[in-house]
């Protein structure tokens, strides 16, 4: 059976496969986290300073914001380690600390996005009810009981994970980070409760929250057909474009990552984890800041009073 969890350490591959340019992706990559973490702290800055977005679908973003600093920080963290220390080793504790991290706030975002989706359709389709079915309250509500949801059934997978043991003292993690999927794989023990777990919440939460999501928007493209005015429509549209933006965007990569989670020993593999853990979080507030009109403004305002100031 090989040495217990708690006396392993692992090796984590990451992306050392680009020997003669790993000083230029490394860059890039810094490049792409610095750029995130600007643009998502500038979102959560406007929709906290500005009464004018204090609203359902901002505050939906300002969480969306939070969880996508944290997944490009838990996906880099070691990348940046290595990038100073050279050293591709990550003790137990700290693998099994980005397993439960980032397993719960990537889970999270499936939530948040889905109350995205509920905001917009009642916007559209429900337009003059909007103020009685959608509430501040309400959201923040919804979004208390999705992080805490989904921490209690990541914490359950994370507490399966500690019974596993390795073949080796050192074990290669073929991945950019520590994930569920690769240990499941990588152990010598029996995964079978493990994985008849991951799949039951996958199937209840994961499936569920898809679909949830894709109703929203039939109904939605349904109440836009439907609106004679081009104009009417063109603004219909505008309104939940960003958010099905970013949806299929998230949607299309993370589940093609973990479709096949034996993609991930290939260099591609990674370099789709890396894609929609690095590069993803940094898209969202391009796309919502490039196409909504109320952030452009809460944006100039601030950069007018700033400007103002003696």
């Amino acid at each position: 059976m090989g040495n217990q969890t708690s006396q392993s350490e692992f090796i984590l591959l990451g992306l050392s496969d680009f020997t003669d340019s790993q000083i230029p992706v490394f860059l890039l990559i810094l490049l792409i986290y610095v750029a995130t973490l600007v643009g998502n702290v500038l979102i959560i800055f406007l929709v906290v300073s500005d009464s004018h977005l204090q609203t359902p679908m901002y505050f939906s973003l300002g969480n969306i914001s939070v969880l996508d600093i944290f997944n490009s920080s838990i996906a880099t963290s070691h990348l940046f380690f290595y990038a100073f220390t050279g050293n591709r080793q990550i003790s137990y504790p700290t693998c099994i600390t980005q397993v439960l991290l980032f397993t719960w706030f990537f889970s999270t975002e499936f939530f948040i996005l889905n109350l995205m989706s509920y905001d917009r359709y009642v916007a559209i389709c429900h337009p003059l009810h909007y103020t009685t079915m959608m509430s501040i309250r309400l959201c923040v509500q919804i979004a208390f009981f999705s992080w805490l949801l989904r921490f209690v059934c990541c914490f359950v997978h994370t507490l399966m994970a500690l019974r596993l043991a390795f073949p080796d003292h050192t074990t290669i993690i073929p991945g950019l980070f520590c994930e569920l999927f690769q240990l499941l794989q990588l152990s010598c023990s029996d995964t079978y409760l493990n994985y008849l777990l991951l799949y039951v919440d996958s199937t209840t939460f994961g499936v569920t929250s898809s679909f949830v999501t894709f109703l929203s928007y039939v109904y939605i493209f349904n109440t836009i057909l439907k609106i004679k005015m081009k104009e009417g429509r063109r603004k219909a549209y505008s309104t939940c474009s960003s958010h099905l933006m970013v949806v299929s965007i998230f949607y299309g990569t993370g589940f093609f990552n973990y479709f096949d989670p034996k993609t991930k020993d290939s260099l591609a593999g990674r370099l789709v984890s890396l894609f929609y853990t690095v590069v993803t979080p940094l898209l969202n507030p391009i796309i919502y800041s490039l196409r909504n009109r109320d952030l452009k403004g809460a944006l100039r305002k601030t950069l007018s009073r700033i400007a103002s100031m003696p």
